[in-house]
């Protein structure tokens, strides 16, 4: 008979365990929600010492009873409830059968709970007060944690109503791993409207970054969720389900990088060899011709880690939109713009800010003609150039891009979140995109609709996300032309 051990998130205790347990029971397993030091009914008072080594002892207490008389136990950890959990399976290696992370991320030795704060300022806030870190005081504060999407009405004003200061400590003391816990069977449930997903991830280890290449070992398994951050409450019987089936040795397993990496694969197009100059993090591939020439800047997504080998403005993909624009009398600039993780979006937006000015200054471009080209995640890069396109921007082109900030990422507060312009837009649309970012993209054209913003849509039937570095050129090769036609056509008019 299998135990759970349930650790909650910041703010909240073992209550809000209370539907998943009773569906693990009437399943046949054994159920034990932790409510930890300071957090609320049934947990001993917070004390001025209470830090996160306090809950891992918290945590370290119910699995040495529980195990003494059941076996090894398994242990769930949701939001900040991994970091003592992730601590206390470290120390108990022997008595944990299974850590299961859910909808939250991987602590590693020296990380504080505070690391897996996206929001600045919910870090800020955790991170340079005094006394305990205050919940949130409604549905709109508790979004910026996680999406509350499904959480009934009732259930959110009970979250409300239960949350309890969090002692500060616990979020800033960094957690301390001696290794033995890497060897545990690991689940990941990602809670995809909060903006994770399988599929998201697939494509973040099929980048190369090496921090994600433990994903990919066989122990570790995977379940989608369709639901918000807080399963508990708004999925509570689809919740204990995947516990179940992690424990059945179900989920899915991410297979391992191959040899060649999906973005190191030919471009589906020939081009020729045209003249390149690096200037910087700036490379400029450069047409044959007599006079200034109109310019596109290419805006890569993301993240991408710094490890990564070749950088992006090396892979084929990017390499050849830029050799197919200098092709057609164009200077084409590609970016190394500093995206390497998601709190990282004003770093890059500075980069590309000094790369436009780059290439604008430079005599052979045209700086009265100029289009920006934005891939993916960096489609939230494009927020500022439509807010308040200038008058050399003849035109913005996305594609398959994120057109608003996943619930997830910590943008809420931030300037990220693009809106149509009164300048003309070609936006390709994959049709097999991750629907997390597909509702993004579908929001995005119905709000032009409505403004009657100038955008043309280039339609991708049988594309995936990434389609030059993925699918066939017969799928692949009729959007990418027509996007570099309607480009070339508002760089020419």
């Amino acid at each position: 008979m299998t135990a759970y051990v349930l650790v909650a998130g910041a703010h909240t205790g073992g209550w809000i365990w209370q539907e998943t347990a009773r569906a693990l029971r009437e399943a046949g397993a054994r159920a034990y929600p932790v409510t930890l030091t300071g957090m609320g009914d049934g947990g001993r008072p917070a004390g001025p010492d209470t830090d996160l080594e306090t809950h891992i002892r918290d945590v370290l207490e119910v699995i040495d009873a529980v195990a003494a008389a059941e076996g090894p136990v398994v242990l769930v950890g949701h939001d900040y409830g991994i970091h003592p959990v992730v601590g206390a399976a470290d120390r108990r290696p022997a008595r944990t059968a299974r850590v299961v992370h859910l909808d939250t991320g991987i602590p590693q030795d020296g990380d504080p709970p505070l690391a897996l704060y996206r929001d600045q300022e919910l870090r800020d806030r955790a991170q340079d007060g005094d006394g305990p870190v205050p919940p949130p005081s409604g549905p709109e504060e508790w979004a910026r944690h996680g999406s509350t999407a499904g959480v009934p009405a009732d259930a959110l004003a009970r979250l409300t109503d239960r949350a309890v200061p969090q002692p500060r400590a616990t979020l800033t003391r960094p957690l301390r791993l001696t290794g033995a816990v890497a060897a545990l069977p690991v689940t990941g449930v990602f809670c995809t409207a909060n903006g994770s997903s399988i599929a998201l991830v697939e494509t973040l280890v099929g980048l190369g970054d090496p921090r994600l290449a433990v994903l990919t070992e066989p122990r570790v398994t995977f379940f989608d969720l369709g639901t918000g951050h807080w399963p508990m409450l708004s999925a509570p019987r689809g919740l204990a389900d995947v516990l179940l089936r992690a424990v059945a040795g179900e989920g899915r397993r991410l297979a391992p990088r191959g040899e060649q990496a999906p973005q190191q694969r030919p471009f589906p197009l020939p081009v020729p060899e045209l003249p390149r100059e690096r200037h910087g993090r700036v490379d400029l591939h450069l047409p044959r011709a007599e006079h200034p020439s109109p310019a596109v800047v290419f805006v890569h997504g993301g993240p991408v880690s710094p490890d990564v080998r070749p950088t992006p403005r090396d892979w084929p993909a990017f390499l050849g939109y830029a050799q197919l624009l200098a092709s057609q009398g164009v200077v084409a600039a590609t970016v190394d713009h500093r995206f390497h993780d998601l709190t990282d979006f004003d770093r890059a937006a500075h980069d590309v800010a000094e790369a436009v000015a780059l290439v604008r200054a430079d005599p052979r471009v045209d700086p009265d003609r100029v289009a920006l080209w934005f891939f993916s995640a960096g489609g939230l890069l494009c927020a500022d150039w439509l807010a308040a396109p200038p008058p050399w921007l003849r035109c913005v082109a996305l594609t398959y891009p994120v057109l608003a900030p996943l619930p997830n990422w910590g943008l809420s507060a931030t300037r990220f979140h693009p809106a149509p312009a009164a300048l003309p837009t070609v936006l390709t649309r994959v049709a097999l995109e991750v629907p997390e970012i597909a509702a993004t993209v579908d929001r995005f054209i119905a709000s032009a609709a409505s403004s009657r913003a100038p955008l043309e849509v280039v339609e991708a039937p049988e594309a995936h996300h990434a389609f030059e570095s993925r699918d066939p050129a017969r799928v692949s090769t009729p959007p990418l032309r027509a996007a570099v036609s309607a480009v070339l056509g508002h760089l020419t008019a």
